[in-house]
């Protein structure tokens, strides 16, 4: 499925976030031919609501690559655009889902990166849903694009095991670096004509992992200390576990990072929270969660004890 010119492969690049410079930035290191990178448009973000562009942008503008920034991915416009390249292969990462009159546009194809096994671990949020399940290894692949989300032929897969205590953060930078090195790997195959790409096979239980939401992030007070720990390291730093704060009669959304825990009897309910020399503690019905890292509405995240150093918890404080 490759072609063999002996010429460099037109690329075209489809990415947004972080995760994806990184991936983007290996290709343009390794010489690989970027006629076009194609992101989001710039949105409004932060209180001035102040036009922000995507990372990927900010990287494109800085190499002098060619960029799109279409509204419509069915524009004709953009379509001429993209057909005036003589795009060989396709590379999405972390992009919103192609129509067809896209992804088949290139000589070879139009292939993804994700950050798992697949076929578990479809979905918006792979990183993070595999550290709160508890996975001892995940990885990345690379995959043709069709029809469906995330069900293509597999090209490449390279496994990580998971480290203790890792969080979805230090995942995320891990993954990109080798699937950046994973991205080359599936160009260089597939222009030497020596990947074979294999169907996914259907496994008796799938694993999804559904875009983050505040539904979906609210900690569950009555799950184990383990649970409890996968589940605020999973959701670190972005978008961060959060939970309710109540006291004197008002509720307060705050977030928290990072936690320990130790196993001890005591006579509290769930929930209760007490702050003592610089910490700050909640209860649990097998011992006491330590909150290490959290955020107040409209502050910075912080420390317990940089916290505690200017707002005072009231004695009838509980999450929820």
């Amino acid at each position: 499925m490759g072609i063999d010119t002996g010429k460099p492969l037109n690329i075209l690049f489809f990415g947004t976030p972080e995760f994806a410079v990184v991936c983007l930035q290996l290709l343009v290191k390794r010489n690989y031919k970027i006629v076009g990178v194609v992101t989001s448009p710039d949105r409004p973000a932060g209180r001035g609501k102040r036009l922000k562009s995507s990372a990927i942008k900010q990287f494109a503008l800085e190499k002098q690559l060619p960029l799109f920034q279409p509204n419509n991915l069915k524009d004709q416009g953009f379509i001429n655009s993209i057909k005036a390249l003589h795009v060989d292969l396709a590379i999405v990462v972390a992009f919103r889902m192609l129509p067809q009159v896209v992804w088949s546009i290139p000589k070879i194809g139009t292939f993804n990166l994700h950050a798992s096994l697949l076929p578990q671990y479809r979905g918006a949020a792979p990183i993070n849903w595999a550290l709160v399940n508890g996975e001892q290894e995940t990885g990345v692949t690379t995959f043709f694009i069709d029809a469906a989300i995330d069900t293509g032929a597999i090209l490449l897969q390279k496994k990580v095991a998971i480290e203790k205590g890792e969080t979805a953060g230090h995942l995320h930078d891990r993954l990109a670096e080798i699937g950046s090195g994973l991205i080359c790997d599936t160009i260089d195959g597939l222009s030497a004509n020596e990947i074979i790409a294999q169907p996914q096979y259907t496994p008796q239980t799938i694993k999804k992992a559904p875009k983050l939401t505040k539904e979906n992030t609210r900690l569950d007070w009555n799950q184990s200390l383990n649970t409890l720990i996968r589940f605020v390291n999973g959701m670190n730093p972005y978008p961060g576990a959060w939970t309710v704060l109540k006291q004197k009669g008002e509720e307060i959304p705050i977030k928290i990072f990072t936690i320990t825990y130790h196993k001890e009897k005591h006579r509290y309910t769930i929930g209760k929270l007490l702050t003592s020399e610089k910490q700050i503690r909640i209860a649990h019905h097998e011992g006491w969660i330590v909150c290490e890292n959290l955020q107040l509405p409209n502050k910075k995240r912080m420390t317990a004890a940089d916290l505690l150093n200017g707002y005072e918890f009231e004695t009838d404080a509980v999450v929820f």
